[in-house]
């Protein structure tokens, strides 16, 4: 039995088609969300989350980045995202302070859960804690290293994007 995932390739770009050689109209609609979720790797005072970046119109995620809930972690996703939706995307955040000194004011708007503009990365975030068991609150199945838990939650965020590739119209 493996215990490792490095023996998994996983590609950078997570299987996602982010709009790419678009017209700029279109360009002017994207539009993304961003969300964090907390897990744990070998006991849950190591906290480690997990932050996402999903295409509000696809559903396709598009960056994500594991690490502490410091502004440090919110720049290493921006840092992820492809640079078509750095320049061009709206991106939808909850209220949480360091998405503001990251994200360009004119495209980031930080909204309250009444706006319903986070809900689909929100319902991807239990998605992903249903299952990936490594991400349930009260588990057995906990990652030991960081390296397995990165691996673990990218091998199912591709699987993910694969099926939505396959769903989009074209």
């Amino acid at each position: 039995m493996l215990t490792s995932l490095t023996w998994i390739a996983l590609p950078e770009d997570l299987y996602a088609q982010p709009a790419d050689g678009t017209p700029a109209v279109i360009l002017q609609r994207l539009e993304d969300e961003l969300d964090e979720l907390w897990s744990f790797v070998g006991k849950k005072a190591d906290r480690q989350w997990v932050w996402i970046a999903m295409d509000a119109t696809t559903r396709q995620i598009l960056a994500f980045h594991v690490g502490d809930r410091s502004q440090a972690s919110a720049h290493a996703l921006w840092q992820k995202l492809p640079a078509v939706y750095q320049e061009q995307a709206i991106f939808y955040t909850d209220q949480y302070a360091v998405y503001t000194d990251v994200i360009p004011l004119a495209r980031h708007r930080a909204i309250s859960k009444l706006a319903r503009r986070t809900n689909h990365v929100e319902r991807f975030n239990c998605t992903l804690r249903q299952r990936v068991s490594r991400l349930v609150r009260s588990t057995l199945s906990f990652s030991k290293k960081l390296a397995n838990h990165v691996g673990a939650i990218k091998y199912f965020i591709c699987h993910y994007n694969l099926t939505k590739c396959a769903a989009l119209p074209e």
